[in-house]
């Protein structure tokens, strides 16, 4: 039986800041697709880089990126652009 160890307050707050500049950078991509003039493809770009990004943070966890963020540009993308 392996046996987890605690993490330390670095590892913590390591956490927390890579937390929240994930949230900034998903926060500050959709203002740019809502409130820019972008082609359906470029607003496909910034998710697929953004999603990228957030691999990169937190490794494994691609699939909490398309159950947190995915839907909340999908509802952005399909608005801005009329996509049924």
């Amino acid at each position: 039986m392996t046996e987890q160890k605690n993490p330390t307050k670095e590892e913590i707050e390591q956490e927390d800041r890579k937390l929240r500049y994930l949230r900034l950078l998903v926060q500050f991509s959709l203002n740019v697709i809502a409130q820019t003039e972008l082609t359906l493809e470029e607003a496909l770009d910034i998710v697929e880089n953004v999603k990228q990004q957030a691999c990169r943070l937190f490794p494994g966890k691609e699939e909490a990126f398309e159950i947190i963020y995915r839907p909340r540009f999908n509802r952005l993308i399909k608005q801005k652009f009329s996509l049924h």
